[in-house]
């Protein structure tokens, strides 16, 4: 678990270029964030809860675990808002499978692709936060705007996560892609 201060995070992850490798996608094809044109919203969250499976013992009380389902239904609720301030590919990105990721996605009606890194490639490639909980690695919530494949802004700590949509609105519509 890394004690790196949120500053340093966000100072070390801003203008960084997204490595060239592809993530599953609960859509069909691997998406490679590195290639994509125009502007990319990602949010980084731990994992989305099973239906009927309990949450990891001492989930609520892990700062930043919870709020997943809040948060990728939000970034749902303002996918077209964003799309109309220059959002042009919307993604979740989480540790867990793309079949887990699949049952997420059709439950909370998504209108984008959820992408997986549950080999750790992309989260170890960015040296991006995360915790361990129950033997599971996660990321730490965050999020990112790429602009042509390199980050231009990130929102780390996400401390309220049904509010991540609208900041990451707000910021989009002041901050045009160049």
């Amino acid at each position: 678990m890394s004690m790196e201060s949120d500053t340093h995070v966000i100072e070390r992850l801003t203008g960084q270029i997204v490595p060239a490798l592809p993530l599953p996608a609960t859509n069909g094809p691997s998406v490679d964030l590195s290639v994509l044109s125009g502007r990319t919203v990602v949010y980084a969250y731990p994992r989305t809860a099973e239906p009927g499976t309990p949450s990891p013992a001492g989930w609520d009380q892990i700062p930043g675990a919870k709020g997943c389902t809040p948060q990728s239904c939000s970034f749902r609720d303002h996918a077209k808002e964003l799309a109309a301030v220059g959002v042009a590919h919307l993604f979740g990105l989480s540790s867990q499978s793309t079949q887990y990721q699949q049952e997420a996605g059709e439950r909370l009606h998504l209108p984008f692709a959820l992408l997986s890194d549950a080999d750790h490639r992309f989260k170890e490639a960015m040296a991006m936060p995360d915790f361990e909980v129950e033997g599971m690695r996660l990321f730490k919530r965050l999020t990112m705007v790429l602009d042509d494949g390199k980050i231009t802004k990130v929102f780390y700590p996400v401390s309220e996560p049904a509010q991540d949509a609208d900041n990451v609105l707000k910021w989009c519509r002041d901050n045009p892609q160049a």
